[in-house]
């Protein structure tokens, strides 16, 4: 009986050291946590929030369709110029230089001004100089003013084209497939200009085709007047819910920034190269196929099977672009559009050759707004209006220099080396890309 009373006196005791234990245990101060950033919200838009967001994507594919519409003008047009002005390849190729001058003028003035005026009021004043150039160029004055009238041209279409991509790269909704539609714009315009500009190099008044053209810019700015009231870009994704983009901490100027950014330089030399092939099998090839696979006045309407395949491009094949990445994409596109350009320059055909340039088209297509969705992906968002500005600039010096240096040789070794030529510049594409990193 005594031991069974020691027993449970024991465990009695042990029971208080334990409860006495665990009292002490709860009243000790417990250890700081680490402190953890809060999570990041997800960007949740309103539906009024996504509608606008909507309406101010399709305003910006109308100044990019005109962008488009700029570009796909000259090639139908080209035949009639030099018959009207008695003009060389070479010479008529001064066009596309002019062009180029002023997209390089575009870029400095998006670099250094955006941050003074902001993205609205750019959008407004940039189609102003399209407006001076279209009214001299639906005159038909001599060819030096004719040659003017595309530099102002270039200047309001590299502004454009900038500010509308670097808005579309800051959305938090989507942005790859808008940028897809965006693009798509393009294509739809370099698609509908050969229509119009084909039946207008058949008239006499063969340069009331820019009448349409100063229509649109007219219509183009009314329109972004409407949807963004010369807003700042902050205040107008501020409308969509999103915060204001970051800014950057260096003390250089945008200029500065830019130009020491070599992955942005490898970039643009890809879209430099990139465009120039477009520009130069949407403006030359029309010439080849008229003298050289026999094809008559029509042939301008092949350009604009380039161009249908282009914007069709950037729209069916956004959920192929998902589903393989930017980097598989590009390789896949540019490879089989090459197998497609030897079909051009060695089949003897004309039909062949007309389908084989709008496939070439559709695979080209989405190889633009690759490019930028993954720039949009290497730069920081505060500079992206200015890197989308100086890509944008080079891809329009190249659509300027590659179709003067196509027309060069072709008035020394015949329209027969444009092919070739056209050729060689897609292989150094797909090698420029190679040297792009999938990350900085």
């Amino acid at each position: 009986m005594n031991a069974e009373c020691g027993n449970l006196a024991a465990i009695e005791s042990w029971r208080s050291l334990t409860r006495l234990r665990l009292s002490i245990r709860l009243r000790k101060p417990k250890a700081p946590r680490t402190t953890q950033s809060p999570p990041v919200p997800q960007y949740q838009p309103s539906k009024r929030q996504i509608l606008l967001g909507r309406v101010q994507t399709i305003a910006l594919c109308g100044a990019v369709f005109l962008a488009g519409w700029n570009d796909g003008t000259l090639g139908p047009l080209l035949p009639r110029i030099q018959e009207v002005y008695h003009l060389g390849y070479l010479i008529v190729s001064l066009l596309f230089i002019c062009q180029c001058i002023g997209s390089i003028t575009g870029a400095v003035l998006t670099i250094s001004l955006t941050p003074k005026l902001g993205f609205g009021k750019m959008l407004i004043l940039a189609p102003l100089t399209q407006v001076v150039g279209y009214s001299l160029q639906a005159a038909a004055l001599p060819f030096p003013v004719f040659a003017l009238s595309c530099f102002l041209n270039g200047i309001g279409v590299s502004v454009l084209d900038a500010q509308a991509n670097g808005y579309v790269a800051g959305f938090a909704r989507n942005p790859e497939s808008k940028m897809g539609y965006v693009q798509a714009a393009y294509g739809a315009g370099i698609f509908a200009a050969p229509l119009v500009s084909t039946q207008f190099a058949q008239l006499q008044h063969w340069s009331f085709h820019y009448l349409v053209s100063l229509g649109l810019t007219l219509s183009n700015i009314l329109i972004l007047f409407v949807v963004f009231r010369a807003k700042t870009q902050d205040e107008c994704l501020a409308q969509l819910g999103q915060a204001a983009t970051e800014k950057g901490t260096s003390a250089n100027s945008p200029m500065r920034q830019v130009l020491t950014m070599k992955t942005l330089h490898l970039m643009a030399l890809f879209l430099f190269v990139h465009v120039g092939v477009g520009v130069a099998i949407a403006g030359w090839t029309v010439t080849f196929m008229e003298t050289v696979r026999g094809g008559g006045p029509s042939a301008g309407y092949i350009a604009a099977g380039f161009a249908g395949g282009i914007t069709l491009g950037r729209i069916i094949l956004i959920w192929v672009n998902k589903k393989i990445g930017e980097n598989r994409g590009v390789y896949l596109y540019s490879l089989i559009a090459i197998g497609l350009q030897l079909v051009v320059w060695l089949v003897p055909s004309l039909i062949g050759g007309a389908i084989s340039v709008a496939f070439i088209g559709l695979l080209s297509g989405p190889i633009y707004p690759l490019a930028l969705n993954r720039a949009a992906k290497l730069f920081p968002p505060w500079l992206l209006t200015a890197t989308m500005s100086w890509m944008a600039a080079m891809a329009t010096v190249g659509g300027a220099v590659v179709p003067f240096v196509a027309g060069a040789i072709s008035s020394k070794a015949g329209i027969k080396s444009i092919q070739p030529v056209i050729l060689a510049m897609m292989v150094t594409m797909l090698f420029l890309w190679m040297l792009i990193p999938k990350h900085i």
